[in-house]
């Protein structure tokens, strides 16, 4: 499979979707960080001297979605028409899981979008609670399903077997 990334040089570039259709495409991606119980049970009682967690890492990771291709270099500027992110507080293995849904209709697809907002809540969750634990693990960052576009759907088979609770 050729890079389409790549010129006639060997070096980066930007690849021209003017001639691809517009379709509708979602991508739907998943992360995980693990943390002390103590941490993870302040979260759910609001009890983080910052503030709100969970909400104010949701609206981190939508705005990392939108910023995807300031910081992501190859990424085209698209119209994100809806982004969702969830969470999971998972006791028994004392992380919390996060779900993003990116959705648009255009030339080129969102999963970038959606792997960037799941590690901007992520490391959003970590600024906010590393004065009680530094000890925190970032992980299980993947895309589960993208679908649209000439490759069609993709969906992740063993994405439950990575112990991620979505």
């Amino acid at each position: 499979m050729d890079l389409t990334h790549i010129n006639k040089e060997g070096r980066a570039k930007m690849v021209d979707v003017s001639s691809k259709e517009d379709t509708k495409r979602e991508g739907i991606a998943a992360a995980s960080i693990y943390m002390k119980r103590e941490t993870l049970e302040k979260i759910e009682e609001g009890r983080i001297k910052k503030g709100d967690v969970l909400s104010v890492a949701q609206v981190a990771g939508i705005m990392g979605a939108k910023s995807t291709p300031q910081i992501i270099p190859m990424c085209h500027p698209i119209m994100i028409n809806g982004c969702d992110i969830s969470f999971n507080l998972d006791f028994e293995n004392n992380k919390v899981d996060i779900r993003s849904e990116v959705k648009n209709t255009g030339k080129t697809g969102v999963e970038m979008e959606a792997l960037t907002a799941v590690s901007i809540a992520a490391l959003t969750i970590y600024d906010m609670c590393k004065a009680i634990d530094r000890e925190m693990v970032i992980s299980d960052i993947m895309l589960i399903k993208k679908s649209g576009g000439k490759s069609g759907l993709f969906e992740r088979d063993e994405y439950n077997g990575k112990g991620n609770s979505y």
